[in-house]
């Protein structure tokens, strides 16, 4: 799989991408990773890159022109195009394991005010929310989304069904509490029930929880 993501500002990506299970599915060959400046496209020696919003308005939005000549420069026929925005549909595990199976992510990771609707509306196959909240820009966001695609591609976690046994598993379960030593800490006890040895009461007991 390959994932291009588009942003203001590339060095955010440097400390997540460089640590864990990502690495490892890139030293794997498994996943390829590019961080793109967004003023690599902009206009003019300042490499402009937003504009004063249509109507009045506090802040600045990214340029519709700008986004499509990005693009223009990575999409292919086997492209899925994504746009970071908190008021798209909402980030899922059954969202992750779509897009785990796609050959080329683009994540547009928005910025400022926001970006000209003209792309949500002509140039994006999806606008992904992963969360009713505001944050600063997209950057998080698009971290957030490759982690949880990435750990999804077949060969890159040691034993596969680590991603079927975790959290979420099946759509809307968290997953059971976990204990391990001690077994009594400052009174604090693991429930009988983990101790038994008896996995049928084991497994009726995490179904429970």
């Amino acid at each position: 799989m390959r994932i291009d993501i588009l942003t203001l500002f590339p060095k955010m990506f440097s400390g997540p991408f460089d640590e864990s299970i990502v690495k490892r599915a890139g030293d794997k060959g498994l996943v390829e990773i590019a961080i793109h400046d967004l003023r690599d496209w902009g206009e003019g020696e300042r490499r402009t890159v937003d504009d004063r919003p249509y109507g009045g308005g506090v802040g600045m939005i990214l340029r519709v022109d700008v986004i499509e000549a990005a693009l223009k420069g990575l999409r292919t026929k086997n492209s899925r195009v994504i746009l970071m925005d908190a008021g798209g549909e909402t980030f899922t595990q059954k969202k992750a394991r779509e897009f785990s199976k796609a050959k080329h992510l683009i994540i547009i990771a928005g910025h400022y005010e926001g970006v000209d609707h003209r792309v949500h509306e002509h140039l994006v196959d999806e606008v992904i929310s992963i969360g009713d909240y505001v944050l600063t820009g997209g950057e998080i966001p698009a971290m957030v989304i490759t982690d949880a695609v990435v750990r999804l591609i077949p060969g890159v976690l040691e034993k596969p069904e680590a991603t079927e046994i975790e959290s979420f598993s099946q759509e809307g379960v968290i997953e059971f509490p976990q204990y391990t030593r001690p077994e009594t800490y400052k009174g604090w006890k693991v429930p009988e029930v983990l101790l038994s040895g008896n996995h049928k009461e084991i497994d009726k007991w995490r179904k429970e929880q």
